[in-house]
């Protein structure tokens, strides 16, 4: 008798790639399931999505919140932003000013010049850089029952969020990108994820 098991043990590495490989793939089921909206279908849901980021608003009167620029299919909540600044907020856009780097934040007027910046995503034409807003929505690609957000694995939110204090989250995504997956230890879930069925109270 050598010693030898007969039953393989799957090493470390491996399930690591094996899991990267199911998030791989939840990731591009998540894509397609949004990609698949009907035009005229998304555009009410993001109306109900953006009246419920102003409502959220009216109830915590933050001066200062982060939004996001729609790629992808993602929520267009452009017409929420301009609700928001003509009610005094100040609004920031993320800028990828380096990899493996927290987002840095650039003060943003609905209308104004717009270019991309390091990641292709349109940043203003002149940055005007601000602290880390008080409030941020964060586009997410999938979310879990517990709040936690599947992004498109390049970190830029987790590491943003790492750093305290903590600001108020509100991830933003359709019904239809819920799903299964695990988190880390470390991980923290969003504050409240807004879909086309949320009513924010």
């Amino acid at each position: 008798m050598t010693g030898d098991s007969r039953i393989p043990c799957p090493s470390s590495a491996s399930v690591a790639d094996e899991k990267q490989a199911a998030k791989t793939a939840l990731r591009k089921a998540l894509r397609t399931a949004r990609g698949g909206l009907d035009p005229a279908i998304k555009v009410q849901w993001d109306a109900h999505i953006g009246a419920q980021v102003v409502a959220w608003w009216r109830l915590r009167q933050v001066s200062v919140i982060g939004v996001y620029w729609p790629l992808a299919g993602e929520p267009d909540l452009r017409a929420a932003y301009a609700e928001l600044h003509q009610a005094g907020v100040r609004l920031a856009l993320p800028v990828v000013m380096e990899r493996d780097a927290p987002l840095t934040f650039t003060e943003w007027t609905p209308g104004e010049a717009m270019l991309p910046d390091e990641a292709g995503v349109q940043v203003p034409a002149q940055l005007r850089f601000i602290e880390r807003p008080p409030a941020l929505l964060i586009p997410c690609l999938g979310f879990n029952a517990d709040g936690y957000r599947l992004g498109y694995g390049g970190g830029y939110y987790d590491r943003t969020l790492e750093q305290p204090p903590r600001p108020h989250t509100l991830g933003i995504a359709y019904s239809n990108q819920e799903a299964q997956f695990s988190h880390a230890p470390h991980d923290v879930p969003l504050e409240v994820i807004v879909t086309e069925t949320t009513h924010v109270s």
